[in-house]
């Protein structure tokens, strides 16, 4: 074995081998960490720190065709997309997820070693990770407080132009939760429209939809809109998503994508979903906003909590008074099984954890546990 892992280290690409991978909240209690335990142990936690939605979804499948491979783009899939967004199939690539989406943005704007992409933390941390994985450089221009919550910095991201190929912004963001401005947006895409391209993160967006910058892609060349079915949709486990640009920049893409990237089963669950599922999914959007209205309320009531962050997403990030109170907090949850997320390692988030917004039951556990 040490024989094997020596040939590894000395085969494999020196910067992955000592690089920490992104900390999904599955990963974080899986095998080996105190909060995990075994499968059926595992059904019994409160799954509170992933921005899932709650409850189980009803669905059918057939499996006429499970023998054959799926299409590159399931007509029935990007049909029900276009229909839903307002933009033509021409404009839209599904992917396995947002995620898909992201590396493949790199792996088509940035050339190994030598580009670089943008990001502006706190933010998802899976921008970076694949910019890692790429060999691709990071810059960092962090958000900074406003009356809006956490917004961009206009001066710094004016002092990157020409420095960067990609420019990630994630509005609603996380773990930070509230929507970007739009007149932000449209200056940072105006200062890079001819260096960089612009990609808006929109994987909350069904939770404050009049925000979207879907609008902008008919204006401008540089952006792209990633969306994701895993959270409003409540199809986590589904993993699809899906990248909006202009026709040049899906044909592009379409170039580095793997050839059958959405199998059918999931194809067929999403285009359901997208079609006769839309009231439900409003009804779920209207439940969450009104818990996070209830729990941002008890949580100003705490003591242990000195800040509250502007929500526009599904969950809520606080501030503890300390770490003495942020560890107590924490604990005593993953004790009684309910697993939150611990975000004071990101920039300006010291003391701060995450909340996502379960079902009502849910988070009257967690309250009754904190009481």
């Amino acid at each position: 074995m040490s024989t094997a892992l020596t040939l590894i280290e000395k085969l494999a690409r020196e910067e992955l081998v000592d690089m920490v991978p992104y900390q999904s909240a599955r990963r974080l209690f899986s095998h080996g960490n105190s909060a995990s335990g075994d499968t059926e142990q595992t059904k019994h936690k409160i799954w509170l720190n992933a921005n899932e939605a709650p409850g189980q979804g009803e669905y059918k499948i057939s499996s006429e065709n499970i023998n054959r491979y799926p299409d590159f783009q399931p007509d029935n899939l990007l049909n029900a997309y276009s229909t839903y967004c307002g933009l033509e199939r021409s404009q839209i690539l599904a992917t396995r997820g947002a995620d898909e989406g992201i590396e493949l943005i790199i792996r088509s704007f940035c050339r190994a070693y030598r580009d670089s992409i943008l990001i502006c933390p706190p933010t998802y941390g899976m921008y970076a990770i694949s910019a890692e994985n790429h060999g691709a450089g990071i810059v960092t221009v962090p958000l900074q407080s406003s009356s809006q919550g956490m917004q961009l910095n206009l001066d710094d991201l004016t002092s990157q132009v020409g420095k960067v190929k990609v420019v990630f912004l994630c509005s609603p963001g996380n773990p930070t939760g509230n929507l970007l401005s739009k007149e932000d947006i449209i200056t940072a895409i105006e200062l890079f429209k001819d260096s960089a391209i612009v990609v808006v993160d929109e994987a909350y967006i069904e939770f404050s939809p009049e925000q979207t910058s879907t609008d902008l892609l008919a204006k401008y060349d540089n952006i792209i809109v990633l969306r994701t079915l895993s959270k409003a949709f409540a199809l986590a486990g589904l993993r699809c998503g899906f990248t909006l640009a202009s026709k040049d920049i899906i044909t592009l893409l379409s170039k580095v994508i793997a050839p059958y990237p959405i199998s059918a089963p999931v194809a067929e669950i999403a285009s359901k979903a997208l079609s006769t599922d839309l009231e439900k999914m409003g009804q779920r959007v209207v439940n969450c906003n009104n818990l996070k209205i209830t729990l941002s309320k008890w949580l100003d009531e705490q003591s242990w909590c000195s800040e509250i962050f502007a929500s526009d997403a599904n969950f809520i990030l606080f501030r503890c008074i300390n770490p003495q109170e942020k560890k107590r907090i924490f604990d005593s949850l993953v004790e009684k099984n309910i697993l939150i997320r611990d975000q004071s390692k990101q920039v300006q988030l010291e003391n701060c954890l995450r909340i996502s917004i379960g079902s009502e039951l849910e988070i009257t556990q967690l309250k009754e546990v904190l009481s």
